[in-house]
C-alpha cells in the first residue's frame, strides 16, 4: 500500500496549559494541586457558573421570540454595542461621536485574529506584512502565533517584566517605543498583564500614552479580565479609556470568557475606534469581508446571555456583583499565599504576590524549582513559574506555600 500523503507531516508540540492540565488528570497522588488552568475556580476547587448566567440563560429558554436564524455577519448588533460600551463607558466621547464600531468575535482569540488580518490587508496602506508588532516579554504565548498566522513577518519584543525587581521594567518599556519604527504595532495588555499579573499605574500609562502618540504607534489593547482583575469595571478599562481620550485610534479586543465565565461558548468582541464615522464603516467593510470567510456568521447563545444581562440595570448589577466574588476570592488567595510565605521566613521578598493583580501571579520560581514542584511536591504550573490564583483553596494553601518554601530553600 502506499505511503499516506500526510507521512511527512510532523507532530506538532502539545499547547503547554493543556499538556500540564493532562498531566494533572493522570496524577495518581492525594496531594495534588492544579496552578496552571486558566479559568476561575471555587474554594472547592470546581468551575462556577454565574448566577447571573444561570437566570439568564432560563429567560432565553423560555423566550418563544428567539430563533436559531442566521446572526449578521458582524453579530448580534446589541451584544456588540453593549460590550463597547462597557469597554469605552457610558461617557465616552468616541461613542458620542458615533466613531466607534465593533466585531462580536470567536472570544478573544478571535477578535485578535481579526484585527491582526485587518491590520495586515490594510494597516496605513495596504499589505502590510513587514510592520513590526511588538509583543511585551513575556506575553501569553498566543498573540505571538495569532500575528504571525495573519502573515506578519516581523514580530519583535518589548521590555515588561523585571526579573531582577518582580516588578514593571517601565524604563525598558519606553526605550522600546521610542526606538520602534513609526506606525509599529504595539499589543498591549488592558489590564491584569498574562503572566505576570503587573499592570502599569495611572501615571505610567499616561507616559506611554505620550511615547506612542509622539511616535505613531498603534496601540491594540487585549482586554481578557475586565471587572475579574480589580472588580471595578471602570478601574480595568482605564488604560483603553485615557487612550481613546488622547485621541487614538485604536482596536481592543475584549473576551467575556473569565468576566461571564462563559469559556466555552467563545464569546469576545472587537471594538475598533477610529478618527470618523466614515472611517469607522469602511473598516468594518473589510472586517465583514474577512468574518465571512473565517467562521462566516457568530453563535448566538453566549452573545445573547452577555447582551441581556449588560442590557438590563437589574442583571448588570447583579453580574457586576458576581464578578466581584470571584474578584475577591483572588485577592484573598493572594495576601493568604503572601502572608504564609514571609511567616515560613522563605527567601526573598513576596510583595509582589499581592501587588501583581487578576488570576496570574508569575511567582519568580525558576525552571529547576518548578520541575521540583511538579515532580516532587505534585502541585502543576507552567515551566515561566506562572500561576492561576484561583487554584489555590483554604485547604491547599498551607501546603502549596510550605512546598514553595522547600522549593526556594533546597534549590537557589
Amino acid at each position: 500500500m502506499a505511503a499516506s500523503i500526510f507521512s511527512a507531516v510532523p507532530r506538532a508540540p502539545p499547547v503547554a496549559v493543556f499538556k500540564l492540565t493532562a498531566d494533572f488528570r493522570e496524577d495518581g497522588d492525594s496531594r495534588k494541586v492544579n496552578l496552571g488552568v486558566g479559568a476561575y475556580r471555587t474554594d472547592e476547587g470546581k468551575p462556577w457558573v454565574l448566577p447571573v448566567v444561570k437566570k439568564v440563560e432560563q429567560m432565553i429558554a423560555n423566550d418563544n421570540s428567539l430563533n436559531h436564524e442566521y446572526l449578521p455577519i458582524l453579530g448580534l448588533p446589541e451584544f456588540r454595542a453593549n460590550a463597547s460600551r462597557i469597554a469605552l463607558g457610558d461617557d465616552s466621547p468616541a461613542i458620542k461621536e458615533n466613531r466607534i464600531g465593533s466585531v462580536q468575535s470567536l472570544g478573544g482569540t478571535g477578535a485578535l485574529r481579526i484585527g491582526a488580518e485587518f491590520l495586515r490587508r490594510w494597516y496605513n496602506g495596504n499589505n502590510n506584512t513587514a510592520t513590526p508588532v511588538y509583543i511585551s516579554a513575556p506575553s501569553w504565548e498566543n498573540h505571538n502565533s495569532v500575528f504571525v498566522d495573519a502573515g506578519f513577518k516581523d514580530i519583535r519584543t518589548y521590555h515588561y517584566w523585571d526579573a531582577a525587581k518582580r516588578g514593571l521594567d517601565l524604563q525598558g518599556l519606553l526605550n522600546d517605543m521610542e526606538q520602534a519604527p513609526e506606525f509599529s504595532i504595539f499589543i498591549l495588555h488592558a489590564c491584569a498583564h498574562n503572566p505576570t499579573g503587573t499592570d502599569p499605574t495611572p501615571d505610567q500609562w499616561k507616559q506611554i500614552a505620550a511615547v506612542m502618540k509622539r511616535r505613531f504607534l498603534f496601540p491594540f489593547f487585549d482586554s481578557a479580565y475586565q471587572g475579574f482583575a480589580s472588580g471595578s469595571l471602570d478601574k480595568d478599562a482605564w488604560a483603553v479609556r485615557y487612550f481613546v481620550s488622547e485621541g487614538f485610534e485604536l482596536f481592543c479586543a475584549q473576551s467575556f470568557s473569565k468576566n461571564f465565565g462563559l469559556y466555552n461558548e467563545r464569546v469576545g468582541n472587537l471594538t475598533v475606534v477610529g478618527k470618523d464615522t466614515d472611517n469607522v464603516q469602511r473598516v468594518l467593510s473589510q472586517m465583514e469581508k474577512i468574518v465571512r470567510t473565517t467562521w462566516s456568521n457568530p453563535p448566538s447563545q453566549g452573545a445573547r446571555i452577555v447582551a441581556t444581562t449588560l442590557a438590563s440595570p437589574q442583571l448588570f448589577a447583579e453580574w457586576k456583583d458576581n464578578v466581584k466574588t470571584m474578584a475577591d476570592r483572588v485577592l484573598l488567595m493572594r495576601s493568604e499565599l503572601r502572608s504564609r510565605l514571609e511567616s515560613l521566613g522563605t527567601p526573598g521578598t513576596w510583595n509582589h504576590i499581592t501587588e501583581q493583580i487578576g488570576m496570574f501571579s508569575f511567582t519568580g520560581l525558576n525552571p529547576k524549582q518548578v520541575e521540583y514542584m511538579v515532580k516532587e511536591k505534585h502541585i502543576y504550573l507552567m515551566a515561566s513559574g506562572r500561576i492561576n490564583m484561583c487554584g489555590l483553596t483554604t485547604k491547599n494553601l498551607d501546603y502549596v506555600a510550605k512546598s514553595i518554601h522547600e522549593a526556594v530553600t533546597k534549590i537557589q
